[in-house]
């Protein structure tokens, strides 16, 4: 049965199908550009919902790796604070037992000040009754000295012998030195 078509059928089947095939594919063309000219806006909004949620990734990405280096950081901050309240309060605790000590010296040395001040005033008034004693010795010692020599005679007075009588009166060293009465 094949054989028995005549060869210019085949020949135009063939060229109608390659005729049509031709129509279709500048038609689907023709219609692609007519489509492309009156595009769908949902299409078009899922294009730049999904633009935008690849920008949003990224950021978050961007943002999450900031987040970790912050945490990082904020922890190192955290363990530098803690180190610096240990030596602060060390120092702090260290500042109040030297303040107490300091305290207990200035106690202690307000003390001993007032001793030496009881001391240095007994000092004074013992050296004041020293100098009386020694006074009031040397007076007696020469007023024994000069009763020892007879210098110093009560019974003879200036108004029983005379008024212009030399009398013998004795100087600082209790030598005897001569000196008219006037």
């Amino acid at each position: 049965m094949f054989f028995d078509i005549p060869y210019n059928l085949i020949t135009f089947t063939l060229g109608a199908f390659l005729l049509g095939w031709l129509l279709s594919s500048v038609s689907a063309r023709l219609g692609d550009r007519h489509r492309a000219r009156r595009r769908d806006p949902r299409d078009d909004r899922i294009r730049s919902l999904e633009a935008e949620l690849r920008v949003a990734q990224s950021d978050a990405e961007q943002t999450r790796e900031k987040l970790e280096r912050v945490e990082g950081e904020l922890d190192d901050a955290n363990d530098g604070i803690e180190k610096r309240d240990n030596v602060i309060s060390h120092q702090q605790s260290r500042v109040d037992e030297l303040k107490k000590d300091l305290r207990e010296s200035v106690a202690k040395t307000r003390e001993l000040r007032e001793e030496l001040t009881d001391r240095a005033t007994e000092n004074v008034k013992s050296e004041a009754k020293l100098r009386e004693v020694e006074t009031e010795l040397s007076v007696a010692r020469a007023s024994t000295d000069m009763i020892a020599t007879g210098v110093l005679d009560y019974s003879h007075g200036p108004d029983a012998e005379g008024a212009n009588e030399e009398a013998v009166v004795p100087d600082e060293a209790g030598k005897e030195a001569g000196a008219t009465k006037t």
